[in-house]
């Protein structure tokens, strides 16, 4: 049986714990899970260590983010050899069947770096608009139920399970990125080593964000970090990369001022500033992604 670490970074993870662990416990295939505390602020610790014995609880002693908070948890499944990560995320649960399935079907398909099942929103109704915009998948009727991974571009990092030939080949999330882009990151550097990313239409996670609302400072900070994606992404030369990262975030301000949007304009140069300054360390990291471990 395949060892599996179900691996779930936590900020004031208390409104979801009971669904979100509550359906580890439900799971029909064994795994072990920990959670990684990013400091939270409210009862989440004192609530696992007193009902959820089970749980591996790492209390960081500073937010680290996203991206290195799970690293802590990879590099450990690595060192204990398990076969597998489950990145699950605070505000998300799944099906019982979910992550064996998911084994399953990796092990006949073994050219996939990731899979995930599908994404539904929190009411479990219709999919996520996330999946729904970067798979197509509308309505649920749209799902074949069968299991068989279908390929896509891009799928977050809400539900990832990844084999440990990936880790130990790839590594784990970059530096670069403190809280959001470091999942597109990760898929751009997949890709480069020949892996495929998909999803299993016959089992589902379910992600409880459709609440959510963005502003306009929001927005800025998501271009932001896809701009600064664009700049570490490997399957790009430099000279591409530099354009699509750098360039691209002065034809935003460029844009923006021949809208009379001064505010906009001032941050995308701010933007373009913050990215350029970041240059040495892109540089650096694009090298060292480019090699396998």
């Amino acid at each position: 049986m395949k060892k599996v670490l179900v691996i779930i970074v936590s900020y004031n993870f208390e409104h979801w714990i009971e669904r979100c662990l509550g359906s580890l416990r439900k799971s029909s295939y064994h795994v072990s899970v920990m959670v990684i505390d990013n400091c939270s602020k409210d009862r989440t610790t004192e609530i696992i260590e007193q009902h959820y014995p089970e749980v591996r609880l790492i209390k960081n002693k500073q937010n680290l983010g996203f991206g290195q908070a799970n690293n802590i948890g990879i590099n450990i499944s690595l060192q204990e050899d398990y076969d597998a990560v489950f990145l699950l995320n605070q505000d998300a649960w799944i099906d019982k069947e979910t992550i064996g399935t998911l084994l399953k079907t990796h092990q006949k398909n073994p050219d996939y770096g990731i899979l995930s099942p599908v994404h539904l929103n929190g009411k479990g109704d219709k999919p996520d608009h996330g999946f729904s915009t970067y798979t197509g998948i509308k309505e649920l009727y749209q799902l074949s139920g069968r299991n068989e991974p279908v390929e896509s571009g891009y799928i977050n990092a809400a539900f990832w399970l990844i084999p440990a030939k990936v880790l130990r080949e790839i590594g784990g999330f970059s530096p670069l990125f403190y809280h959001y882009g470091e999942d597109t990151d990760y898929i751009n550097r997949i890709k480069y080593h020949g892996y495929k990313i998909g999803y299993v239409p016959s089992v589902f996670g379910y992600h409880d964000r459709e609440f959510r609302t963005a502003d306009h400072n929001t927005f800025l900070r998501s271009e932001k970090v896809f701009l600064l994606s664009e700049y570490a992404n490997i399957n790009y030369s430099f000279p591409q990369a530099f354009g699509y990262g750098v360039l691209a975030a002065i034809k935003k301000a460029g844009k923006a001022l021949a809208h009379k949007k001064i505010k906009d304009s001032v941050a995308f140069m701010q933007i373009t500033s913050d990215i350029l300054l970041r240059t040495p360390e892109v540089v650096r990291t694009r090298k060292i992604n480019k090699k396998k471990s």
